[in-house]
C-alpha cells in the first residue's frame, strides 16, 4: 500500500503582531472613516455603508481616504490623517 503525506499550504500560524482595537458599545456620536485600498469600487461601496452606518446610528461621516494600491500597506502619512480624523474605519474589500 502506497503512504500518500498530505501537507498543509497555509504552512505554520503564527501569533497576530497586534491585537485588535476593542468596538465600541455604540457608533453615536463617533466618526466613521473609509481607508479606500484601491480596489475598484471600493471607495463607492465602502463610502455608501459609512454613510448609511452614520445616518442609522448618529455617528459622522469623516470621508474616504485613499492608500497608494492595494498591493501596499497604507502609507503613515495616511495613517496619521485617518487617526486625527475618525474612531472607527472601515476598509478591505476584494475582487
Amino acid at each position: 500500500m502506497t503512504r500518500i503525506r498530505i501537507y498543509p499550504p497555509a504552512g505554520p500560524i503564527g501569533s497576530p503582531e497586534r491585537t485588535l482595537a476593542a468596538a465600541p458599545a455604540t457608533l453615536a456620536g463617533r466618526r466613521l472613516a473609509v481607508l479606500d485600498n484601491g480596489k475598484p469600487g471600493a471607495a463607492r461601496l465602502l463610502g455608501g455603508v459609512a454613510r448609511g452606518l452614520a445616518e442609522r446610528t448618529g455617528a459622522s461621516f469623516a470621508g474616504v481616504f485613499q492608500k497608494g494600491s492595494a498591493a501596499t500597506p497604507c502609507e503613515d502619512a495616511v495613517f496619521e490623517e485617518i487617526l486625527s480624523a475618525a474612531d472607527v474605519v472601515l476598509t478591505g474589500t476584494a475582487d
